[in-house]
């Protein structure tokens, strides 16, 4: 067994393993992800498919069945240049190793490049920042794990290498990362808490937005506590137990009480109601808490809405807000 893959920058030596008595029957990526620590079992099958690896000297495939004493051959080459452009984008860190990345996102920065957006992005200030990418399926780029939208700020993790992405894609859909967000909501609920679980999917005539669907959805559920009701607007905590695109969102605006200020699910009415209303919606990922992929150390970050938040906050329930720092 090999306990992690080699790096190096030029193209590595084969990884000579024998295949033992007890994994005879397995399928061939299977048993490589299991034997090699750090490398997921999606990576392997690239490899595969790309021809770098070999049953008793044979290129083969992903599925092939192994035999004992048989001796699998692994080559893995060199992480390529990411496409994106690395750019000086000022990120706000939380926390750092050589593993993961945990850092608090502004408002307007949008996560990953795409159609629109193809620089100022997320992944090109890592790229800028990180000197230490270990490679994410075979390429020097940031392992995104989940994603907030453009205009949501707070916290966010990010793998720096395979062994990382393998093990927070594998929290993230256990359910072993908890996600706490903060949201200023119009109205106040007539529950102070309560559980919305229903299922998700595009609206049905507008693409761009998603809805709460009878069918063709996803799961997503999401766990609200009013913290503070404050007349015609409300401080609410919204913790997560699914990922799905634009939950609290969509959610809060079902549950009849949209995010003040989102302009997708909210109410441009009872927006101008509020004066000086931010012009984005007001969702900040205050925590996140999960256990790191390679030390297995317990994690938990808190960090304080941004200063437009906590002015909005301060405006109707100045109690919340006299301590900046105060997270709830």
């Amino acid at each position: 067994m090999i306990p992690h893959p080699p790096s190096d920058a030029n193209l590595l030596q084969p990884n000579a393993l024998t295949v033992p008595v007890e994994s005879a029957g397995c399928r061939l990526d299977a048993w490589l992800a299991q034997t090699l620590v750090g490398l997921s079992r999606s990576r392997i099958q690239g490899l595969i498919a790309d021809g770098h690896a070999t049953v008793d000297g044979h290129a083969t495939k992903a599925s092939a069945s192994l035999v004992t004493g048989q001796t699998v051959c692994l080559t893995i080459p060199p992480s390529t240049p990411a496409i994106p452009r690395p750019e000086a984008i000022a990120l706000d860190i939380v926390f750092e190793d050589d593993a993961i990345l945990v850092l608090d996102k502004s408002a307007g920065l949008v996560v990953h490049p795409a159609p629109g957006h193809a620089d100022g992005t997320l992944v090109n200030a890592l790229l800028h920042h990180c000197d230490d990418l270990g490679g994410i399926g075979g390429v020097e780029r940031p392992g995104i794990v989940h994603r907030l939208d453009k205009e949501t700020t707070g916290l966010m993790v990010v793998a720096k290498t395979d062994a990382a992405m393998a093990g927070l894609v594998a929290q993230f859909k256990s359910g072993g990362v908890r996600k706490v967000y903060l949201a200023f909501v119009h109205g106040v609920p007539k529950k102070t808490s309560g559980v919305i679980d229903t299922l998700i999917g595009r609206h049905p005539r507008d693409r761009k937005r998603m809805a709460v669907v009878s069918r063709n959805g996803k799961q997503a559920i999401t766990r609200y506590t009013v913290v503070r009701p404050c007349g015609d607007v409300s401080l609410i905590e919204a913790c997560i137990e699914t990922g799905r695109t634009h939950q609290i969102r969509v959610h809060l605006a079902h549950l009849g009480h949209p995010i003040v200020g989102d302009p997708l699910y909210g109410s441009r009415s009872r927006d101008q109601a509020i004066a000086d209303c931010p012009a984005r919606q007001m969702l900040h990922a205050t925590r996140l808490a999960f256990t790191h992929p390679v030390s297995g150390e317990p994690l938990d970050f808190s960090r304080p809405p941004p200063p437009d938040m906590l002015a909005l906050i301060a405006r109707y329930s100045p109690r919340s807000a006299l301590n900046p720092q105060h997270v709830l």
